[in-house]
């Protein structure tokens, strides 16, 4: 006999075969977009302290505690762009910022000194996750 045709084993063989390797594939995904969402974070939080540092040396000072520091705060972008107008994350963020004055990393009082804080956005990869950096470049990222 000369049979010219896919049996329904060897297509059921295919179909087990792109689904293992879909099942590798995809997580592995997933987790390249939530280390792009933090590599968002990352390059804004050491932006705005290189701002921070730069604004010190002009002035003898740090901006201003700026924005509520807390997710889906929007509006902080703007109020930061108000005293370091350099400050430019770009749009569709998974982050939104904050400067804290007179604080470091621990949360304790420095004078002189900062802490830029990102807090993820919800409905985000990144939801409830946070990273800081302080004017001694200590971070937690």
């Amino acid at each position: 006999m000369n049979n010219k045709g896919v049996t329904i084993i060897e297509l059921l063989i295919v179909i087990a075969i792109i689904g293992i390797l879909a099942a590798i594939a995809i997580p592995g995904y997933i987790g390249q977009q939530t280390r792009a969402a933090r590599a968002e974070a990352f390059t804004n939080l050491e932006s705005l302290r290189v701002f921070e540092e730069q604004l010190f040396a002009e002035t003898g000072a740090y901006a201003a505690s700026t924005g509520t520091c807390a997710k889906d705060n929007a509006g902080n972008v703007a109020a930061i762009q108000g005293v370091i107008p350099g400050f430019q994350p770009g749009t569709g963020m998974n982050f939104s910022y904050c400067i804290v004055l007179n604080q470091n990393l621990a949360g304790a009082g420095q004078t002189p000194c900062f802490a830029a804080r990102a807090y993820g956005n919800s409905n985000t990869r990144v939801d409830g996750e946070n990273f800081n950096i302080d004017c001694t470049n200590n971070k937690d990222f």
